[in-house]
């Protein structure tokens, strides 16, 4: 069954056992870190750094970010995280002013400048790409690096959050499993679960904020154990995301069964 990990603040790592993925950016505030009740995975927050710069020379470097995931290796207990990425997009290429091709090469780069630094690092690499013929560009891109994707217990793959729940993502994650990789689907929701999780060992997604930011909560006063008073809506409420959490199980069940017919896309 695909291991879901919810999108969640670092506070959740104190009151949940369940999978969790949570984003450098806040993470990398804490002055002080816990072993974490279950398992973890890290963001590098990657998108929002492009999104917001163009670039990732406001963010940390390569070796203040190795420095950063070996912290939380040592003191949570993460099971891995996402190198520095580049995702490909057009509205993030348009801001990068870069190729796709480029952005190919700097994910890549991002994967062996970290490894290099520390190869005990449990960083896992990333595809990225637009069109199923790029996906398929950068896995030979990695091969050509020496680096074979298909021996690896897991991969991620980027650059499809905003089309996950289409039948064209679909049938990407369907072509890209095909090739013998394990693949972790960043920022998969509901219906994109509900099509493609059987192909994806793992996934993860925190839709449930921007659900919960929507959703007033008058008579709600839990936010949290040991939390108590009042709160306008669920944006940072753990009970409402453990209760959206169950809808996606539900959406990975489902997926089990659902119709393998799935169109192929054009190159």
């Amino acid at each position: 069954m695909t291991r879901f990990y919810l999108g969640a603040p670092p506070t959740f790592m104190k009151y949940t056992d369940v999978p969790l993925f949570i984003s450098n950016r806040p993470l990398v505030k804490l002055k002080t870190l816990h072993q974490a009740h279950g398992p973890v995975a890290v963001d590098s927050g990657g998108f929002s750094e492009l999104d917001e710069h163009g670039s990732w020379d406001h963010g940390p470097t390569p070796r203040q970010y190795a420095s950063q995931v070996r912290r939380y290796a040592e003191e949570i207990g993460i099971e891995w995280a996402a190198p520095q990425d580049w995702m490909c997009e057009p509205w993030i290429t348009a801001k990068t002013g870069l190729t796709v091709a480029e952005h190919q090469a700097r994910t890549i780069g991002s994967y062996l400048d970290l490894k290099a630094l520390d190869d005990t690092l449990p960083i896992i690499p990333v595809l990225q790409g637009w069109t199923p013929g790029q996906y398929e560009q950068h896995i030979d891109a990695y091969d050509r690096a020496g680096i074979d994707l298909r021996t690896l217990p897991l991969v991620g793959i980027g650059s499809v959050c905003r089309r996950q729940g289409t039948e064209d993502a679909a049938s990407l994650v369907e072509r890209i499993a095909g090739h013998g990789i394990r693949l972790h689907g960043f920022g998969f929701k509901i219906d994109g679960l509900r099509r493609v999780s059987h192909h994806m060992p793992s996934a993860d997604s925190m839709a449930w904020a921007a659900a919960g930011r929507r959703t007033p909560a008058p008579n709600c006063d839990f936010r949290f154990p040991g939390s108590r008073g009042p709160h306008l809506n669920e944006a940072n409420c753990l009970r409402f995301a453990l209760a959206w959490r169950q809808k996606v199980i539900a959406a990975i069940e489902e997926s089990k069964t659902a119709p393998r017919q799935l169109s192929f896309l054009d190159c």
